[in-house]
C-alpha cells in the first residue's frame, strides 16, 4: 500500500502536506520474527504498514496474549509512548517480513505545532485507533468466540493464510482446541 493511500485513510490531506509527510518519512524493511516495539520502553518511532503484518501482544509468567493484528495500512505505534511519552505495554512482532513508512514522533510533533492540517490528521489518527480499541473492547465483553472469529475471517480474509492459529486463539481469548471446534462447526 503507497504512502498517500495510507495518509488519505486517516484523514485526506492536501498534496502539500502529503509531500511535507513523505519528506520526513523512511521506507524500512524488517524481517519476520523481530520486536518492532518492545513493552517497558518509550517508543520514538511511528510506522505504517506498507506490506507485511505484525501482531501485538502482553506478556504474563505463563503466556502471551495477542490483541491486535496489522496489516496493510495499519498504523503501529505505543500509544501511551505517543500520547504519553511514557513505556510501551505491549510487545510487537512482526508476522512476515514487512515493509514500512516509519517518521519520528519528535518530528511528527513539530509538524503538528506548524501545521494544522497535519495536526488534524494526527487527531483522526489516534481518534481512529481510540475506536478500534473500543470496538474490541466491545466485542470480548459482548460476543461470543464463535461471533469474534467469524467477525475477524469477514473484516480480515486473508488472516488464516498469514496468521498462526495460536495467535488468532489467544487474540479470541480461546484455547487452540475451542477454535478448532469453532472452525470444525463452521464448516
Amino acid at each position: 500500500m503507497q504512502l498517500n493511500s495510507i495518509l488519505d485513510c486517516i484523514y485526506p490531506l492536501s498534496a502539500n502536506e502529503k509531500e511535507l509527510l513523505r519528506q520526513n518519512t523512511e521506507e524500512v524493511t524488517f524481517q519476520k520474527g523481530m520486536l518492532l516495539l518492545q513493552r517497558h520502553k518509550i517508543e520514538k518511532e511511528i510506522y505504517f504498514i506498507k506490506q507485511g503484518s505484525v501482531r501485538a501482544y502482553a506478556s504474563t509468567a505463563e503466556s502471551e496474549v495477542t490483541f491486535w493484528f496489522g496489516f496493510e495500512g495499519s498504523a503501529v505505534f505505543s500509544m501511551n509512548s505517543y500520547v504519553n511519552n511514557e513505556k510501551s505495554y505491549e510487545d510487537i512482532e512482526l508476522l512476515e517480513e514487512t515493509v514500512f513508512y516509519k517518521i519520528h514522533a519528535d518530528v511528527l510533533q513539530k509538524l503538528y505545532q506548524t501545521n494544522i492540517e497535519i495536526a488534524n490528521w494526527g487527531r483522526k489518527l489516534a481518534e481512529k485507533e481510540l475506536i478500534k480499541s473500543e470496538e474490541r473492547l466491545i466485542s470480548l465483553q459482548f460476543k461470543s468466540a464463535k461471533e469474534r472469529y467469524l467477525d475477524l475471517i469477514k473484516n480480515h480474509p486473508y488472516l488464516l493464510q498469514r496468521v498462526a492459529l495460536g495467535h488468532i486463539a489467544s487474540y479470541l481469548g480461546i484455547t487452540r482446541v475451542s477454535l478448532s471446534r469453532i472452525r470444525a462447526d463452521i464448516k
